[in-house]
């Protein structure tokens, strides 16, 4: 046998570890290595059900996985600090048994794909919101999810398909899945039922059906005043309830509250027994209502949901047709026909909070006499340079503020301390798993379907890249001209200001969680510094008030957001006694 040279085995031992290291970084370079994984190891398959596999679908498919036992995970996803997990991709004439396959490549919230979940067991659910085609009269072909009553909700919407929730498990090797079936569809939603008070009312729009190649409709809620039967000679006023889409005519109810009904706190408020407290003051409403002194309207709360939203955000719009028109000059004729309305500029009022804060405020605008004053409160933003916290005129990124060393993201969220929850970000990320080109149905995505030029393909056109969160300032521009409702009134006044004297009132709460108030802020900057003639409205704010403050500074907002209906009456009848033309019927309406 030979002996080893002095030496020789300490250096045996540093080659041998050379080359094992060199060996691991050529296993890694391939993606071979026994500690790794590819990320096509992270997959789950989809497929629909026998029972539905004959029909084609287009849409979005959805997985979601959650580790919260409580609820359906189609339940559990929003922008929020408690979201569990989603991930979507674009099907089109998904049939047959042929499954459709989740990997890494498919984007997702708030982890950027499969592969980055953190190992673990997780109930697991599919989900596809289904699309429809349109044939626009603008020539282009279109795929959206259409309405079907429950005001664009991709998890509740009748007709999508989705599947049993099942147990998978992630490691950092893969995905052990079983394969996921389309066996369920959401059933249609009740048609709400007449009342002897609340009246329903749906109607097929000439203007809308043109636009977008089928019969499209518009509803509407309308509750009755007090001796609407027994005094056929009187015409009444009309008051529209603009916000989010209304099941049914809501906070009104003709018995107190349920006694069997057990209390819920409301996070939100920081309350207990909300519920109970909505239903108490639901019929402390139809007591004033019936309240002898208590003027007599119609109040209407309007169904216009559209393909892209809950609701058209009730003006005319390249990418979503004519629907300011269309309610202005369809629907409200047809419901002040049927119900004995004046009919008449004088005696209409909008009113309505966030979105319904924007939409009073915009149709008041847009049609300044058509309408005899709005009650904005909380609107979106109705300037532009503050589109909530970016400037879409200087800021050159939506996602970012301008910094060459420090990458800050910009806020979204906040609650009336500050603390900031969500990020512009990922509310947009959210939107982009949800649907591309605008079709999420979420925040972000319908501002820019009703403020965008309408794309080559037919789509809105992005106001950012939804990724880089890049600014397109051509469509910057175009939203200014025609949706910045500052820009649209200051370069304007000579004309508006005349028709709108004595009509704007908008409230806000300091503390908005969506940061509202800087918009109203340079607003009342025009308004109160440089208008001529004199707007004479009111501008006011709530301190250290969250979202849906509505302007009265005397009870919490918990409760205020609650009475919408009757708290602007008497601003409402001072306007009527102070504008009405000669000869106006300001009797009919007011028996006791």
């Amino acid at each position: 046998m030979l002996q080893a040279l002095p030496g020789f085995s300490s250096r045996l031992r540093s080659l041998n570890l050379l080359s094992c290291a060199v060996m691991i970084l050529i296993l890694l370079s391939w993606g071979c290595s026994p500690e790794s994984s590819s990320t096509d190891d992270f997959q789950v398959n989809i497929r629909l059900s026998d029972s539905l596999s004959s029909s084609d679908f287009d849409g979005r498919l959805l997985l979601m996985l959650s580790d919260d036992p409580g609820n359906e995970p189609r339940f559990q996803i929003n922008a929020g600090l408690n979201t569990q997990m989603i991930f979507g991709m674009n099907v089109a004439d998904m049939a047959g048994s042929t499954p459709m396959t989740f990997s890494a490549e498919q984007p997702g919230f708030p982890y950027n794909d499969l592969s980055e979940v953190p190992p673990g067991k997780y109930q697991a659910q599919a989900l596809l919101h289904v699309y429809e085609t349109f044939e626009l009269s603008t020539g282009h072909t279109v795929k959206l999810p259409m309405d079907n009553g429950e005001g664009q909700q991709w998890n509740r919407s009748p007709g999508n398909l989705y599947s049993t929730p099942m147990e998978i498990e992630v490691t950092e090797s893969g995905i052990k899945a079983p394969e996921l079936i389309l066996d369920q569809v959401i059933p249609p939603i009740p048609e709400p039922e007449d009342t002897p008070w609340i009246k329903h009312i749906k109607i097929r729009s000439e203007r809308l059906s043109e636009f977008w190649g089928r019969d499209m409709y518009l509803g509407a809620h309308v509750l009755l005043p007090k001796g609407f039967e027994e005094h056929p000679e009187a015409r009444y006023p009309l008051m529209i309830f603009h916000g989010h889409f209304p099941s049914d005519f809501g906070g009104f109810r003709t018995t107190p509250p349920d006694e069997d009904m057990e209390p819920v706190y409301s996070e939100r408020f920081g309350v207990e027994g909300y519920n109970i407290i909505q239903q108490q003051e639901a019929y402390d409403f139809y007591q004033r209502w019936n309240e002898p002194d208590f003027p007599r309207f119609l109040i209407v709360e309007i169904q216009h949901p559209t393909p892209y939203y809950d609701d058209s955000y009730a003006v005319n719009s390249a990418s979503q047709g004519p629907y300011g028109d269309a309610i202005t000059y369809e629907l409200i004729p047809y419901i002040e026909e049927q119900f004995r309305g004046q009919g008449e500029g004088w005696s209409r009022f909008l009113y309505g909070g966030s979105t319904g804060g924007w939409e009073a405020l915009a149709v008041q605008v847009k049609y300044p006499e058509e309408y005899n004053g709005c009650f904005a409160a909380c609107p979106d933003p109705i300037d532009f340079r503050a589109y909530c916290l970016t400037n879409i005129y200087e800021d050159e990124n939506a996602y970012y503020y301008a910094s060459k060393h420090k990458p800050l993201e910009v806020p979204a969220h906040r609650d009336y301390l500050g603390q900031v929850h969500t990020t512009v970000k990922e509310y947009n990320q959210l939107e982009w798993v949800l649907g591309d080109k605008s079709r999420s149905g979420q925040q972000w995505d319908i501002w820019e379907a009703t403020y965008s030029p309408q794309g080559a393909d037919g789509y809105p056109q992005r106001i950012w890249d939804k990724q880089t969160g890049v600014i397109d300032k051509q469509v910057a521009e175009y939203w200014k001209e025609n949706y910045d409702l500052r820009h649209i009134l200051e370069r304007d006044w000579d004309k508006l200001g005349p028709k709108l004297r004595g009509k704007i009132h908008i409230y806000c709460g300091d503390m908005d969680n969506y940061y509202l108030n800087n918009a109203v802020y340079l607003m009342e900057d025009f308004l109160e510094q440089t208008t001529d003639p004199y707007y004479d409205g009111e501008v006011l704010y709530g301190d250290r008030a969250e979202h849906c403050w509505n302007g009265d500074p005397e009870l919490p907002n918990h409760l205020s957001r609650l009475r919408y209906n009757s708290m602007y009456v008497p601003k409402i009848m001072q306007r009527i006694a102070a504008s009405a033309p000669a000869g106006a019927d300001l009797t009919s309406w007011r028996y006791k």
